[in-house]
């Protein structure tokens, strides 16, 4: 160890890993020198071509600027009222005392809420709910690739690497046919309708070409659907075994929404909530692992780092080192308060990453996090079986990968202020039995107890 840095292997390879908040984002806003790439992004490239998740520095800013109109705020808000309708027919048929499969019901959600923003209609409810099975295996197939990359070992026909394999083409094969229906049908006012429309117009500039659409959309769809599905999963285990946050949690809630579903104008209004989701980030990020390449020699922290040297850092690691967050193990939301959260050391959260290659997708990210878990712990409890609960095993992400829990309505238990009935309009107050009766097969992730 020099400083710093701490010297790693992957594989037969060297590597270090960036163990201080000031150095990462050092390295962060380099993006000339220390470039996507490593292992990591190997990988992830042959998975998602090289749309803006993956792309090398020299290509990231045409292809931000290009997409960035979808993901403006005020974009974000607008697609409010479809997250919180989304979220409430998620758990419209859970009963008290089931058994509900926490992981994939949230999956299924953010699945749902990401292709919508990409594709609107185009990938219907089934398909949806299949990218979401591919998404699964995909996911705990690229974890071993990156740690052990060695690519004989993947091209044999185990059946780990046919489920991963079949995943894959199959994610590409709904891309595909999304893509042209699209080009068959009306225009739509989405991400796909922008990346036709810019394919059709190159106005001088780069031609945006028929591969890069399709790898701008799996790689925003996977990646969109995972980590914010990850993050809820594990904030509904956290607050299951934080019963004093969780109460804080349900009296700002019925505060704030007494009973209805959220709008874009509470977002601001629902502090504690977003303290809870800022807290969770924090305590268990879902992108816990990532990997830069350098592009030419540079000289880093002392240590002088050849052209090619895989350079690593860790949210996980920044986040619990107890010199930026005292006590980092705990759950404590009241870290992200107003007050709490002016003594913190801001340059230490990076659940999003930083620098110009910070998560285009955060800010929707925020939102329908927010609005999910306001709309289902206004309604609903989430508590473990009996027995141990399992600690989150680390993958391409980190989160709960087969959380089931049971749920009881609010109305039911002691104390309870929710009502029972799910308000679908904010303003209107119909009720989800005036609706119309939309109903997702599998994908509610409910089982009788």
């Amino acid at each position: 160890m020099q400083g710093d840095l701490v010297e790693i292997r992957l594989g037969p390879q060297r590597a270090w890993m960036v163990c201080h908040p000031e150095l990462v984002h050092r390295m962060l806003r380099d993006t000339r020198t220390f470039d996507k790439g490593g292992p990591q992004y190997d990988r992830l490239r042959a998975l998602m071509g090289d749309g803006v998740v993956t792309c090398p520095h020299a290509e990231h800013r045409r292809q931000r600027r290009l997409l960035q109109p979808t993901f403006r705020p005020a974009g974000v808000a607008a697609q409010t009222d479809a997250m919180a309708e989304e979220a409430a027919l998620m758990c419209r048929d859970w009963r008290s005392g089931q058994r509900v499969d926490v992981s994939a019901a949230t999956l299924g959600l953010t699945t749902r809420l990401i292709s919508g923003l990409l594709l609107s209609d185009s990938l219907g409810p089934a398909a949806a709910d299949e990218v979401r099975h591919c998404l699964a295996a995909i996911v705990r197939g690229l974890f071993v690739r990156t740690v052990i990359p060695v690519d004989a070992l993947f091209r044999l026909p185990t059946p780990a690497n046919r489920r991963y394999r079949r995943a894959v083409e199959r994610v590409r094969e709904l891309i595909d046919t999304a893509i042209e229906e699209r080009r068959r049908g009306a225009p739509r006012d989405d991400l796909l309708g922008l990346l036709l429309d810019a394919a059709a117009d190159a106005d001088g500039g780069p031609p945006v070409t028929d591969r890069e659409v399709h790898d701008q959309l799996v790689s925003l769809l996977l990646t969109g659907s995972e980590s914010p599905s990850m993050c809820l999963a594990s904030t509904f285990s956290l607050l299951a075994r934080h019963p004093e946050v969780e109460r804080r949690l349900h009296a700002e809630i019925d505060g704030v929404l007494a009973g209805r579903l959220p709008d874009a104008d509470d977002l601001p209004r629902l502090v504690y909530t977003r303290a809870v989701l800022t807290e969770t980030l924090r305590h268990s990020p879902p992108g816990w692992l990532f990997t830069r390449v350098t592009t030419r020699e540079t000289e880093f922290a002392g240590r002088r780092m050849p052209r090619g040297t895989t350079v690593l850092y860790s949210p996980y690691l920044l986040h619990h080192d107890p010199a930026s967050f005292p006590e980092p193990d705990r759950f404590m939301p009241e870290r992200w308060l107003e007050r709490e959260a002016a003594a913190r050391p801001q340059a230490a959260l990076i659940p999003f990453a930083a620098g110009s290659r910070k998560c285009i997708g955060d800010v929707f990210s925020m939102a329908e996090m927010t609005v999910a878990l306001a709309t289902i712990a206004g309604r609903w409890r989430l508590r473990h079986p009996a027995g141990r609960v399992t600690s989150p095993r680390p993958g391409a992400t980190l989160g709960p990968r087969s959380l089931t829990m049971i749920c009881t309505s609010r109305a039911d238990a002691p104390g309870g202020t929710a009502p029972h009935g799910l308000a679908l309009g904010s303003k209107a107050g119909t009720t989800i039995s005036g609706t119309k009766n939309i109903r997702r097969d599998g994908d509610n992730g409910v089982h009788h107890a």
